[in-house]
């Protein structure tokens, strides 16, 4: 009977470990994702079919990874790739473009799977530029809860608030902490204005949008979100997974991170990656004493993001009731760590230091030129100036 007892207290931890990596993983992005879904032209009920869709494909993926390979391969939604899309707005063509775009980016991740010249392309583009761009596209959404702070304090002033006081003591649990204030305001502001969504509303709602092609879309949208998901989420994920002692088969990831990908796209899924903070929950020691047994943990995980997708369209239905600059003070603090992440990396190699910071002004400056988002422009030009740079550095010597 002890036995069992222990064994019972032995599974409980990688699973309940799973499933802080699924809430941690859910709390401290859903608003990003969200809002980058609604700037490239979805709808209410696109978007909150969207996020139901890239939920489940990336439940599926990690279930599937995780059981296949015995390790705790989790994946998630590409939150630098929704800053993205909200730092690139509505690109011509509207939504269908955008679904689009997503399925043209999925076709690149499958191929990186499948094909090692592409992944090898990839790598040859500038950590430093690559660190860049993503830190110019965060810079404005960084700077949101000050301006949203400013237009309405007693709003927005609890959950910076609350995250503040969380992260000086426990940082994990800062932007699920200012999620679930901001959850309370918005709470308080329904019931005060009598304007509470119908329970029908959190029914789940999958919506298919038939894709168009269009250049602005796949060069301003498509291309960045790719090399994003690449340079910001798959390939760090692969090396927390290492940390660990985890050798993550790159191939079989990526091609099954695809597939998720262009499943999802058709309902508004924009991309499914490989996850990378988050990664470090379902496979530390606190996940399990035993490294064999913390796929459990990761398993769990994906069934846990399955669960939440079905919740997913009530919660985007009462998040878009929020007041104005409530899911952008969200937003923002949540994307603070990956800001700092990108400006460090951006700026650790000193010979780059100018072709980086050329990168990160012309990404945050938001410039649309012939119909391409900034991002695009900031890469072709980083890269140019990089090389420019790397060229007269050599003749000089």
């Amino acid at each position: 009977m002890g036995l069992r007892v222990d064994q019972d207290v032995s599974k409980a931890v990688p699973v309940g470990a799973g499933v802080v990596c699924a809430l941690v993983g859910f709390t401290s992005s859903f608003a990003v994702v969200l809002a980058g879904l609604r700037a490239v032209g979805a709808d209410s009920g696109q978007a909150a079919s969207g996020l139901l869709a890239v939920s489940v494909a990336m439940g599926a993926a990690t279930m599937l990874l995780s059981w296949k390979f015995r390790m705790p391969i989790t994946c998630a939604w590409s939150t630098p790739g929704a800053a993205l899309l909200i730092s690139t707005g509505a690109a011509a063509g509207g939504w269908p473009a955008a679904v689009g775009a997503f399925a043209v980016t999925a076709i690149l991740l499958l191929a990186t799977g499948l094909w090692p010249a592409l992944a090898r392309a990839v790598a040859r583009i500038p950590h430093s530029v690559a660190q860049a761009m993503l830190a110019g596209v965060l810079l404005p959404l960084c700077i949101a809860p000050v301006t949203a702070l400013a237009g309405d304090p007693v709003a927005i002033a609890p959950v910076l608030l609350v995250w503040l006081i969380v992260a000086a003591t426990r940082p994990r649990w800062a932007v699920p902490a200012a999620f679930g204030a901001a959850l309370l305001v918005l709470a308080v502001t329904l019931v005060r204005e009598h304007t509470v969504p119908a329970a029908s509303s959190w029914t789940p709602l999958v919506q298919v949008t038939a894709p168009s092609l269009t250049v602005a879309a796949v060069t301003g949208i498509a291309l960045p979100l790719y090399i994003v998901t690449m340079a910001a989420q798959n390939i760090p994920g692969v090396a927390v997974m290492a940390g660990f002692g985890y050798h993550v088969p790159w191939r079989p990831a990526l091609t099954v991170t695809g597939v998720a990908s262009l499943l999802a796209s058709p309902f508004g899924g924009h991309a499914v990656n490989l996850a990378a903070i988050s990664a470090a929950l379902a496979a530390g020691p606190d996940a399990d004493p035993n490294p064999r047994r913390r796929w459990i943990a990761g398993v769990t995980t994906g069934i846990a993001y399955c669960a939440l997708g079905l919740t997913l369209s009530g919660l985007t239905a009462v998040v878009l009731a929020a007041p104005t600059g409530l899911v952008q003070a969200v937003a923002g603090v949540a994307l603070l760590g990956a800001f700092a992440s990108a400006c460090t990396g951006a700026m650790s190699d000193e010979s780059a230091r100018l072709p980086a910071a050329v990168t990160l002004v012309v990404a945050a400056s938001g410039t649309t030129v012939a119909g391409v988002g900034a991002a695009f422009w900031a890469l072709l030009i980083g890269v140019v100036v990089y090389w420019l740079f790397r060229r007269t550095a050599r003749t000089r010597a």
